[in-house]
């Protein structure tokens, strides 16, 4: 079985373009590929319930959160989430369980021939495994997070209960846009006729343009941060959770509310998932506050989700986030501000093909870094990062691996010191 998977996985990275691996060029501009698995396979897309979540930051913390509570509901919850951290099947999951090697093997097996007529990329391949899944399995609803965009994302073949957006920043602008404009014009192609679409974020530049598309799809649009907001309770104990009193039109209406993800820029998504929780309520899933205190107060454990905020050694004291475009670095630099730390020690690897120069401005000059490079080809060398970061103020010495420079930070550190890993989704995989 293992020998079978292996090569199963080594023949879909060598013969699919992969975007994790190789940037824009595996890139698909239009939906034909996906349309043409979708009829090959029998349309599993429409054969299943669904909720379809865009966003620049915030979107995996957002699916995984809904599937928990779905999941405390008693529901069979699909998620389909990407890139993955350390094994391709984190993408497909049921109730937390990944897809089993054995169903990779035969959907593999089986469609090969006609796959590699269509020659779809690795993404476009991955969605149509995971829609076969769903659908096979019967689940009561999917979670279904877009991977890059979403008005060409190949995940815009659903008709989804609800579309959710989380946010808009600037990232993929090669790709989606150079403007905060443009790139709410592509998210916000998820929109369907009719169906109703949560905005996590009100942002006044790109206001207008959900607006409008929503006015011309007749979708409702709710602003989920006009609505609900989640205020942080100080806590009593070292328990590493966080606590938010939530409240609706400024009443506070679920007080203690307990989260096992520590990142303190969830507060944002919550107002996200309250928001769709209404909606879904709507349409009969009966979702009460028992479900909502489970499902928060165990993300990690239902879902699996990994790489936000999450604490890798406590001597020292290690930290590791995937957040990695100038909006998520922000929030991550904001979140190190408040971990109490004598010393700031950086494990920092990026990726080639973005602009970082933007993104270097925001980095600390009174730490130390650790430059390396990510096992993936899209990662920048570490010595070209370096020489990058001098250039911003920022010293530290280059190493060929993230674990080598981990490593080498937690040797240094000292009592009292914060090791923080992070740059890219690849370096917090690496180190994971």
């Amino acid at each position: 079985m293992t020998s079978a998977y292996s090569k199963t996985l080594s023949y879909l990275y060598a013969r699919l373009p992969m975007f994790q691996r190789i940037g824009a060029a595996a890139y698909k501009a239009n939906l034909n590929n996906t349309l043409a698995i979708c009829q090959l396979l029998g349309n599993p897309e429409g054969q299943f319930r669904s909720v379809h979540i865009a966003g620049t930051n915030g979107k995996g913390s957002t699916s995984h959160m809904l599937a928990a509570i779905l999941q405390s509901r008693g529901l069979k919850v699909g998620l389909y989430t990407s890139p993955h951290l350390k094994d391709f099947r984190e993408r497909i999951r049921i109730n937390g369980k990944m897809i089993p090697r054995r169903y990779i093997i035969r959907f593999v097996g089986k469609y090969k021939k006609e796959f590699e007529k269509i020659e779809p990329s690795f993404f476009e391949w991955t969605v149509g495994l995971a829609f076969d899944y769903f659908a096979h399995e019967q689940v009561d609803i999917a979670i279904i997070e877009t991977g890059l965009g979403g008005r060409l994302d190949s995940t815009n073949v659903i008709n989804p209960l609800v579309s959710v957006i989380t946010n808009i920043s600037n990232d993929h602008m090669n790709l989606l846009g150079d403007t905060l404009q443009k790139i709410a014009v592509e998210k916000a192609g998820i929109i369907k006729p009719r169906v109703p679409v949560v905005i996590g974020e009100t942002q006044t530049t790109v206001k207008a343009v959900f607006k409008r598309i929503a006015k011309a799809k007749k979708s409702q649009l709710i602003f989920a941060d006009e609505h609900y907001k989640a205020i942080p309770v100080k806590k009593k104990s070292n328990k590493a959770t966080l606590v938010f009193n939530i409240s609706s039109e400024k009443n506070v209406f679920l007080k203690n509310l307990f989260f096992d993800l520590t990142g303190l820029y969830q507060q944002k998504n919550i107002a996200t998932v309250f928001q769709t929780l209404v909606l879904l309520n709507e349409y009969g899933f009966d979702i009460s506050e028992k479900h909502i205190r489970e499902g928060l107060s165990d993300v990690t454990k239902l879902t699996g989700l990994r790489g936000r905020w999450e604490q890798l050694s406590a001597k020292p004291l290690t930290i590791a986030d995937t957040g990695h475009n100038e909006a998520g670095i922000r929030e991550v630099l904001k979140q190190i501000r408040l971990t109490p730390h004598r010393k700031l020690l950086f494990v920092l690897g990026m990726v080639s093909d973005k602009d970082i120069s933007k993104i270097l401005n925001l980095f600390p000059r009174k730490a130390d870094y650790f430059f390396c490079k990510a096992s993936v080809p899209r990662a920048l060398d570490a010595h070209t990062l370096q020489a990058m970061a001098k250039n911003k103020g920022l010293k530290g010495a280059a190493y060929p691996t993230v674990r080598k420079a981990l490593l080498a930070a937690q040797k240094k550190a000292g009592k009292g010191d914060l090791v923080f890993v992070g740059g890219s989704t690849f370096t917090v995989a690496d180190a994971l």
